[in-house]
């Protein structure tokens, strides 16, 4: 990143990179004119003949016939289908496949899937670039295009849309290309997670130890439910048809009356009773403050919430439902009356 020329008022984050500019409500209208925004990715390279069907048989995404110039996302999943991490998949127009994940991630991903290769004929590399995000039209010819909230093939939503508008893009753009952005064109990625929570888009930030894909409805672009066998398929079947998310996401809407920061980690409750805990906070240039939380399925989907603060500020929180408790069961077979089971004769009508 030291190469990049320096961006004119950014305050920068851990990672090094523009947490705003300035003016972080007026970078989401910026974001949403087009303004490019630098993201924390790491990138990685496939090729070979075995690339796309070896990553299709071991990530929960159906890409053995990923076209040239086409995108979709995919998730390694643990055996017993948790995840583990979320990549962006783009296959370029010579056949390669470009992977974008988190910042940071990049190494465990790259370390596990050179494990993962056995004999298959393909090349893993580590290609030196930036990652240009956008509400507009790509920055570059390798770009990862977001399909979010459409369902993708093979897919399935449990909830509806939030109503936010998404339309995204994220550039893979060589350091030569670096010298030729405009630097005060750019936004803050404060911008970028606020448009993001109202949109109800899951990330990386809303997964724990625990997190399978059902709980954040990311069954709706990472997941192909026909598909062949991989790691994890067991469980996403399983929860799908038969059973039921333990945990479902939401959106909540904050009371920003006692000014009081809401962040990662923060305790969700109904009463005195932890049901969940927040994953992502900002501030929405429209709807105001804004969290998205992952909580209990059997927390009551009317029930007012409490966001309860590092700081001990207790703040008031109404929920907007992403995943419903009903989630899941697509499948499952009707109950059959216990073997011996008495069935008791019903009482007959009153008479007259």
């Amino acid at each position: 990143m030291t190469r990049l020329p320096a961006i004119p008022g950014a305050v920068a984050g851990p990672d090094g990179l523009p947490l705003h500019v300035g003016s972080p409500i007026a970078e989401q209208r910026r974001l949403r004119a087009g303004a490019p925004v630098l993201l924390p990715r790491d990138v990685l390279r496939l090729t070979g003949p075995d690339a796309l069907p070896w990553l299709d048989s071991i990530t929960s995404q159906a890409i053995a016939e990923l076209a040239p110039g086409a995108s979709t996302e995919s998730l390694v999943l643990s055996p017993e289908g948790r995840i583990e991490h979320a990549m962006r998949l783009h296959r370029d127009a010579e056949g390669a496949l470009w992977i974008l994940v988190d910042a940071g991630t990049g190494d465990a991903l790259e370390a596990w899937l050179t494990r993962m290769r056995f004999f298959k004929q393909v090349d893993i590399e580590r290609p030196e670039a930036i990652v240009v995000g956008s509400a507009a039209e790509p920055a570059g010819e390798i770009a990862w295009i977001d399909g979010w909230p459409e369902v993708a093939p093979g897919g399935v939503r449990y909830g509806e849309p939030t109503g936010e508008p998404w339309r995204w893009s994220e550039a893979v753009l060589g350091l030569e290309h670096a010298a030729a952005l405009d630097p005060s064109s750019f936004v803050g990625t404060l911008a970028v997670d606020a448009l993001r929570i109202a949109a109800g888009r899951p990330s990386l930030a809303e997964v724990d130890e625990r997190t399978i894909p059902h709980e954040l409805d990311w069954l709706t672009t990472a997941v192909h439910l026909s598909k062949g066998c991989y790691r994890g398929q067991e469980t996403v079947a399983k929860v799908h048809n038969l059973g039921a998310p333990p945990r479902r996401i939401v959106l909540l809407h904050l009371d920003g009356s006692e000014g009081a920061q809401v962040a990662h980690g923060d305790e969700v409750l109904t009463g005195d009773a932890v049901v969940g805990r927040v994953t992502s906070a900002a501030i929405h240039d429209e709807l105001g403050p804004v969290a998205l939380a992952v909580v209990k399925r059997s927390a009551p989907a009317d029930a007012d919430l409490i966001v309860r603060t590092a700081e001990g500020v207790d703040v008031a929180a109404a929920q907007q439902l992403l995943v419903p408790p009903s989630a899941g069961h697509a499948n499952r077979p009707p109950r059959l009356p216990r073997l011996g089971a008495v069935r008791r004769p019903s009482a007959p009508p009153p008479a007259g």
